[in-house]
Order: C-alpha cells, then structure tokens, then sequence
C-alpha cells in the first residue's frame, strides 16, 4: 500500500472537492493524456457514481473503470476499480482541518494480474511509478487549491467552498 500525507494552506471543503472533480484530474493527468470516456465525465464525482477513464501508461493506452464507493464529505472518499489493468485497485483519500490547514491523506493499494510476475512488475515498478503519479496528482491539488485557481474548476457552489 502507498501512503502520502500533503499539507495544504486551504479550507478542508475546496480540497475535498478539487479531488473529486473531474476537470482537475484530466489536468493532473495530462502526461498519460487521461480522458473520461464514459459515466461522469466533468464536474464532481459523487457515491456510487463511475467514470471510465483511457490514459498511456508506458506507450499503451489503458482503459479503467472507477466507482465511487465510500463517500462522507468533506471527510473521506473512495474509490475502486471496477475494471481495467490492475487485478485490483482501491484509493482511500481522507481530509483532516488542522487551524488552517487540510491535511490530504491517500490510502493507494493495488495489485497486478499475472501472480509472481505481478507482484514484481509492482515492487519493481509500479509502486514507484503510482507514487509519482500520486504526488504529482497531490502537487497540483495543493497548487489549486492554496491560489485563486481552484475557482476555474469548482463553477458551481463557489459561494459555499470558500
């Protein structure tokens, strides 16, 4: 399992909701060209809600399918695949106010098909792989979130996220 803790200068509510939306994903995203192809493909995810997303990932596009199956906002979400590349994958994000701050913590925890191959294409690669992509992920969140970016993104509700 991976875990990341990112300290942000924001409301715990913007936050939560940059890392629910969509848009913000694709933009955090651009590298691997990801795309929601199908199920919520703009705006925020909510529970029970899916999106399939199609990205490159060393020169081969994938396709996966998440659902959204915890959700207690602005508390906590996640989310799991329902289909896609990994044998599977599920993503806990929890949000804590500390004064000022909101601290983001992922829960990342995955695995690949193919048994003992599997499990060291993962240790080999793949954890280190999804760590950067998470950070990366996580930088742009905080980017938005602590500037007057996060208002290209949240369109609706503004007045309630602060």
């Amino acid at each position: 399992m991976i875990k990341l803790k990112t300290e942000i200068n924001a409301p715990i509510e913007r936050c939560f909701e940059l890392s629910t939306s969509i848009d913000l994903h694709k933009i955090s995203a651009s590298k691997t060209h990801e795309q929601a192809i199908s199920g919520v493909t703009e705006g925020l995810i909510k529970l029970n809600e899916s999106v399939t997303w199609k990205a490159k990932h060393f020169g081969i596009w994938h396709k996966m399918k998440v659902k959204i199956t915890g959700f207690e906002k602005p508390k906590n979400f996640t989310d799991e695949m329902i289909s896609g590349i990994f044998k599977f994958m599920k993503h806990k994000h929890e949000f804590e106010q500390k004064g000022d701050q909101t601290i983001m913590i992922d829960y990342f925890d995955f695995e690949s098909p193919f048994g003992i191959v599997g499990k060291l294409v993962d240790k080999l690669i793949l954890r280190r792989y999804m760590t950067n992509f998470l950070i990366k992920r996580n930088e742009i969140i905080k980017d938005f979130a602590e500037s007057e970016k996060w208002k290209q993104v949240l369109k609706v509700n503004t007045r309630d996220i602060k």
